[in-house]
């Protein structure tokens, strides 16, 4: 069946989004441009079929209109997006939702799999699946905890920005030592070292006894630990940035003339846009203040029930503060994309009213009035083919 193109904003959002990715959209078909010349990013590749490795993944706020494409309701899934024309975006493009009716199937007449490497790629997107957002630290420590090896060019993480984490991450543990059995530097960096490798293996075994959990629920445990690590540090990294990029989403004003209806919709987009940032920006610092109590409460004390606790619940509040910070960090990313410090800020009213409709549902939220003059690129569910 054919998308309802009125109501699908992806590949416009896309066209504006350009070469970058975010923590909601990796940018597959850029990437893979960046490395062209690259002999490891052609070796291992995230996916086998060219196609999909060429195309956009998105996490995306399930609609009303689309929920009969699940067997069962959710609230975010992941959108896969292949261009027609990678080099005009606006030429539209096909889409497939990860685990829609007959996904297996679409998947494969979409990439044009055989079926050593659609079981292969199944896997990888079901793995990107599962994880709240696309934030390049994630999807790394995620695929190499599953021992899913690809080229790093598909994580576009800085090497300043890997050694300040680990420098966050080692200050944060170190105060572990002692619970985890250790005394000195040697214990604290062999603590560190396996804290932040893919294996969960006996090198952690005193911490886990420490803790007294099981095997399986240490490890989903310390995986959503390195998540909420991640996104202290994130939060720290990309927050101060956030209200000078609010101050513009209120002020900036399209060129041209725009109808009454036009700019009713986008006063009342910009305070909905603040409002959203400003409750999921509390929500994650409450979320981030109750690891802060636990944690504390496991060094000063040494007392590992309450921090216990919240790794047994920590996978279920991974995800939602992913989800809530992920799109946070979009909003933040994406306008300085479109918009550098210091640029003259040219938009026309269409193209604003794109952005503020996404910035919107990445919260789960559908702003009451959207455009039927905006020109829409047709999309295509790959079931109709």
């Amino acid at each position: 069946m054919d998308f309802d193109v009125a109501n699908d904003r992806s590949i416009r959002f896309l066209n504006a989004l350009g070469g970058a990715s975010t923590s909601r959209v990796l940018n597959l078909f850029r990437i893979a441009q960046d490395n062209v010349d690259n002999p490891e990013h052609l070796q291992k590749p995230l996916f086998l079929s060219p196609v999909i490795n060429k195309a956009f993944l998105i996490k995306h706020r399930t609609r009303t209109d689309e929920s009969y494409l699940f067997a069962s309701p959710r609230a975010v899934t992941t959108k896969i997006v292949a261009p027609f024309d990678p080099t005009d975006l606006r030429a539209g493009g096909r889409a497939l939702f990860v685990e829609q009716r007959g996904y297996a199937e679409s998947l494969r007449q979409l990439g044009h799999y055989n079926t050593e490497t659609l079981e292969r790629d199944l896997s990888v997107l079901r793995l990107l699946h599962a994880v709240p957002s696309l934030d390049p630290f994630l999807l790394r420590e995620h695929l190499r905890n599953n021992k899913i090896e690809v080229a790093p060019s598909y994580f576009s993480i800085s090497q300043g920005d890997q050694e300040r984490m680990h420098q966050f991450v080692s200050e944060e543990l170190s105060k572990l030592v002692i619970l985890a059995g250790g005394g000195g530097e040697d214990s604290s960096n062999r603590l560190v070292s396996a804290m932040l490798s893919n294996e969960i293996d006996e090198k952690l075994e005193p911490l886990r006894m420490t803790l007294g959990l099981t095997g399986n629920d240490f490890r989903e445990g310390v995986f959503s630990w390195r998540g909420f690590l991640y996104y202290k540090w994130s939060m720290g990294k990309f927050w101060p940035d956030v209200m000078g990029v609010l101050r513009e989403i209120n002020s900036i004003q399209p060129h041209g003339s725009l109808m009454t209806e036009q700019k009713v919709f986008l006063g009342a987009a910009r305070r909905n846009i603040i409002e959203l940032v400003r409750d999921n920006g509390n929500h994650v610092t409450k979320a981030l203040s109750v690891y802060d109590a636990s944690f504390l409460d496991l060094v000063q004390n040494q007392s590992p029930k309450t921090f216990r606790d919240f790794l047994l619940s920590a996978p279920y509040m991974f995800l939602e503060l992913g989800e809530k910070l992920g799109a946070i960090s979009h909003i933040v990313s994406f306008w300085r994309y479109r918009f550098p410090l210091g640029s003259r800020q040219t938009i026309d009213g269409d193209e604003l009213a794109t952005i503020f409709q996404d910035f919107s549902s990445s919260f789960g939220e559908r702003l009451k009035e959207e455009y039927s003059h905006i020109k829409k690129p047709v999309v295509i569910d790959v079931t109709a083919a």
